[in-house]
């Protein structure tokens, strides 16, 4: 299968000139492209980088500075490819989700688009924030933050639904191989945390506040802010000992399945983070106590983290194909407490 740009000829020549061919293998030999996703009806696109998949040591060494013993032991574990986004989902692309209103409609929308809004309009939308989940820290162009992974799963759903292409969360290892791009450092920029202001925004030089994505300097795969700006969900259920229980069989595309609500695992660390968080192997689990302290609602929100502005995510899509029944099992959530 040949993925076409035809869709991207209406973009301005500098977003043309983003978009790398790669030409990978994989099992049916199909080219895979980067390529720019626009959401239908509105004028916000999103850019997807392609990462072949592979074999790596997922974790962090005992010899590595400020580790967490929930890091190790290492494993190799292998991945299957995927697509990457290239930037955090931002508040434009995000809000779009947030409120139908928000969609602009186009006149020559095709059918089969506008059968898709009608089935997108089906799926539920976030309850009114309690507060503006942005803080005054910037909304177009910046990270979104503040919304819980059950949000986030939903929003990979409706986007889905929209553009007819599969689009979920990373699992924790696809996460880091993704943020690792083949080095075994602790950061993609080395071990030298000194390096680390070019290429992440941290408590050290962030000014206590997010930042416009893509502003600091990318890692091997051309993915920005996987250090830093605001920390990212996985699909993943947070265990402290996961690797260590990982069987032979699960070596090949881990996932920790979602057992309850609490804890799930958020990567990359933030803005409000010191730099040891924001190395390829650190691990942070969800804290509903925490970041949800301002939360009026009983029970609280499913959709809203109102003390966690730091929090945010980006998608993938695999290479592979798969059946809806085989979608719907990466968006499922158990919402029980425990």
């Amino acid at each position: 299968m040949i993925y076409s740009i035809s869709s991207m000829l209406k973009f301005s020549p500098l977003m043309l000139g983003i978009i790398l061919i790669v030409t990978l293998s994989h099992a049916q030999d199909v080219e895979v492209v980067a390529y720019v996703e626009e959401i239908p009806g509105s004028q916000v696109a999103i850019e997807m980088v392609p990462v072949q998949g592979g074999s790596f040591v997922i974790g962090s060494p005992d010899t590595e500075a400020d580790r967490d013993v929930d890091e190790g032991p290492q494993r190799e574990v292998e991945v299957d490819g995927f697509w990457m986004g290239k930037f955090e989902i931002t508040w434009d692309q995000y809000e779009l989700f947030m409120q139908k209103e928000n969609i602009v409609r186009d006149s020559i929308l095709s059918e089969v688009a506008l059968e898709r809004e009608t089935e997108a309009d089906a799926i539920s939308r976030p309850s009114p924030p309690y507060e503006d989940p942005s803080f005054g820290m910037g909304k177009y162009g910046y990270p979104a933050g503040s919304m819980t992974q059950f949000a986030a799963l939903m929003y990979c759903k409706w986007l889905s639904t929209m553009t007819g292409k599969f689009y979920r969360l990373p699992t924790e290892a696809e996460w880091e191989y993704a943020c690792r791009a083949g080095t075994t450092t602790a950061y993609y920029s080395g071990d030298n945390v000194a390096e680390l202001d070019e290429y992440g925004w941290h408590y050290g030089n962030a000014l206590y506040t997010y930042h416009k994505v893509g502003e600091k300097k990318p890692n091997q795969f051309g993915i920005y802010d996987m250090m830093g700006n605001v920390a990212e969900w996985t699909l993943d259920h947070y265990y402290p000992d996961y690797y260590e229980k990982l069987k032979e069989e699960d070596l090949k595309n881990p996932w920790s399945k979602p057992a309850a609500l609490y804890p799930r695992t958020v990567r990359g660390g933030s803005y409000d983070d010191d730099p040891d968080m924001l190395r390829c192997a650190s691990r942070i689990p969800s804290n509903p106590e925490k970041w949800k302290q301002r939360d009026p609602q009983i029970p609280k929100s499913f959709w809203w983290n109102t003390d966690s502005p730091f929090v945010g995510f980006r998608v993938v899509r695999p290479f592979e194909e798969l059946t809806k029944e085989e979608q719907d099992t990466f968006w499922a959530i158990n919402l029980d407490e425990d």
